[in-house]
C-alpha cells in the first residue's frame, strides 16, 4: 500500500516568531514518524526548508516541486526522495496537489495564501474533496479566518465555505487530524 502524502504549503521565510519556524520542524518530523510522505515546494529556505530537513532527518519520504525560475531564490533542495522542476508556478501547484492526499498550510506569505485559496476554491467548486488544514500557530491565521467570516457575512460565499478546511492549533492536533482523515 502506498503511504499517504501530505502537501505542506508554508513560507520561504521563517517569520519573526520562533514558534513559526518550530512548527515547520515539528511538522516535518511528525509527518515522517507518522508514515506520511511530504509533498512541498522543494525549497531549502525558510519554513519550507525546515519542514523538509526535519522529515529527512526522521527518515521520511520527500517529494519536492519547484519552478525553474525559483531554483536559485528558494535554493532548490536536490537531495529529496523525488525532485521535480516545473516550467511555471501554476504547474508547480498542480503537481503538488495531484501528488497529495491532504493539504496543510503553515505560516507563510502571499505564496502560501495563493496556494490555500487555490485548493479551497477547487474544493468549493467540487473539483476535489481532499482535506485542507490550517495550522494556526500562535493564532497566525486569525486575520485570515476573520476575512473568510467577512466574505461570508457580506454574501460572497455560503457559510459552508468554512466546512472545506479545518483549523488546528498545534502540530500534535494536526497529526491526529491527518491520521483520522487519511
Amino acid at each position: 500500500m502506498t503511504k499517504p502524502s501530505v502537501c505542506v504549503f508554508c513560507g520561504a521565510r521563517s517569520g519573526e516568531t520562533p514558534a513559526f519556524a518550530q512548527s515547520g520542524t515539528d511538522t516535518g518530523t511528525m509527518l515522517a514518524r507518522a508514515g506520511f510522505r511530504l509533498v512541498y515546494g522543494a525549497g531549502d529556505v525558510g519554513i519550507m526548508g525546515l519542514v523538509a530537513r526535519a522529515a529527512q532527518t526522521a527518515g521520511g519520504d520527500t517529494f519536492g516541486v519547484i519552478p525553474k525560475h525559483l531554483m536559485d531564490w528558494e535554493v532548490g533542495k536536490r537531495d529529496l526522495s523525488h525532485f521535480i522542476v516545473t516550467e511555471t508556478m501554476h504547474e508547480r501547484k498542480k503537481v503538488m496537489f495531484m501528488n497529495a492526499d491532504a493539504m496543510v498550510v503553515l505560516p507563510g506569505g502571499a505564496g502560501s495564501l495563493d496556494e490555500f485559496f487555490e485548493v479551497l476554491t477547487w474544493r468549493q467548486i467540487e473539483l476535489h474533496d481532499k482535506p485542507i488544514f490550517l495550522l494556526n500557530v500562535e493564532g497566525y491565521w486569525q486575520p485570515l479566518l476573520a476575512l473568510i467570516d467577512h466574505v461570508i457575512e457580506q454574501g460572497f460565499a455560503d457559510a459552508s465555505l468554512r466546512d472545506y478546511y479545518r483549523v488546528v492549533d498545534t502540530v500534535g492536533a494536526l497529526g491526529v487530524a491527518l491520521k483520522n482523515a487519511l
